[in-house]
Formats: structure tokens, C-alpha cells, sequence
């Protein structure tokens, strides 16, 4: 069973230089990873190796997103799984007037653990429980980013975006060191100008898309 001595102090406050938030962001987000260890035990959330280097690997992985979108008020996080980066995006957008971040999990055990961190949180969010091709098109109102990590491949999660990049929301996908060859098989569907930007985590990298169209 994940116990909260998993969570190493040492690479919290590494994660907190890496990616700074307010106090109160940061007390939300540990009722949210006490959440996580509690739940592990029972819904694989995440890889149980990765518990010791949770707030680098998952929280700061997460929390980059905002540097590249600061003034972004309303996201789409694709895929939740375990929150990242839905919820933690949650918890820095709690206090933002207006901010509503939209979680899509189609696993329901998975979904009953978002609502559970959004409660406990009191970050604004909802879970929508579906398969995401069954749910882009009914966010209402305007959508500034869509995201998602380790959902699919980055030609299948293109697809899945376009609705919302063609009303005007920009897609930013955390992706592993493969990208090169994920986007090489992406542009075989799509014609696309990405962005890529160094994750501040490790090896991977955040794809940036604002426009996507399909080939013919």
C-alpha cells in the first residue's frame, strides 16, 4: 500500500523551485497528492515507482503548462487519469475569477477520484465522464488550451483536438523523447506547425499547436 512517507520532502521543495506557486496553491495541491497516495492503494493512478518523485515528475510536469499560457482561463485537459495536469491546473486557477478547467476521463473509478480532488481542493473544475471523442464539441463558450499526457499517440490526439484548435483553442501536449518520431507520423495526417518547448522536468518536451488541418 503507497503510504504519504513516499512523497519525499526533498523533491517537493525541488518541484517548488523548479515551478513556484502561492501558499495557497500549494496547500491545495497537498490535499490533493495525500488524496493520490490514499487512492493508489486502490486505482493505479499513477506509476507506484514514481511516488517518491510525484511533485517533479506530475506536479511540475503539470505546472509548466502555465508558463506557456499565463493568461489561459478556461482549459480542456483530455484524458485526466490521475489529475496531471487537470487538477493541478485546478489548484493554481482556484483563486482566478472566471477559470474553469474541464477534466475528461472515460474510466469511471478514475473520474469518481477527480471530483474527490476537486472537492477536497476546492479548485473550480468539472469531470465530464466520457470517451473524449464524445465530449469535445460541448464545452460551452470559448476553450483557451486543450491538453493531455500519456493519453495516445500525438497523431491520435491531434484528431481529438481539432474541434477545439479550430474554434480557437491552442493545444499543449506533454510529450515524452520520442516526439521527433510522433510528429513525423502525425504530419503522414496533418498538416501542422508545431512548437516545441524543453520540458523543465527532464527529457521531454511540450508540443504547441494552434492550428491544425487535416491532408487530403
Amino acid at each position: 500500500m503507497a503510504k504519504p512517507s513516499q512523497i519525499s520532502p526533498s523533491d517537493k521543495a525541488a518541484a517548488l523551485a523548479l515551478t513556484p506557486v502561492s501558499h495557497e496553491t500549494e496547500a491545495r495541491l497537498d490535499r490533493y497528492v495525500d488524496l493520490l497516495v490514499q487512492w493508489q492503494a486502490k486505482t493505479n493512478l499513477v506509476a507506484s515507482s514514481t511516488l517518491p518523485n510525484l511533485w517533479t515528475r506530475h506536479i511540475s510536469d503539470s505546472l509548466q503548462l502555465l508558463t506557456l499560457a499565463p493568461d489561459a482561463k478556461t482549459w480542456v485537459d483530455l484524458g485526466s487519469g490521475g489529475g496531471f495536469p487537470g487538477v493541478v491546473l485546478a489548484c493554481v486557477l482556484a483563486d482566478r475569477p472566471g477559470a474553469m478547467v474541464h477534466l475528461v476521463e472515460r474510466n469511471a473509478k478514475k473520474a469518481a477520484f477527480l471530483r474527490e480532488a476537486l472537492r477536497i481542493t476546492g479548485s473550480t473544475g468539472t469531470v465530464h465522464l466520457a470517451d473524449i471523442g464524445d465530449s469535445v464539441d460541448s464545452f460551452p463558450g470559448p476553450v483557451d488550451c486543450v491538453t493531455a499526457r500519456a493519453v495516445a499517440p500525438l497523431h491520435q490526439l491531434v484528431g481529438l483536438a481539432a474541434p477545439l484548435v479550430e474554434k480557437g483553442a491552442r493545444a499543449l501536449f506533454l510529450k515524452g523523447q520520442d516526439v521527433e518520431a510522433e510528429l513525423t507520423e502525425a504530419t503522414k495526417y496533418w498538416k501542422l506547425t508545431p512548437r516545441l518547448h524543453s520540458s523543465l522536468t527532464g527529457q521531454g518536451w511540450i508540443v504547441e499547436l494552434d492550428r491544425i488541418e487535416r491532408r487530403i
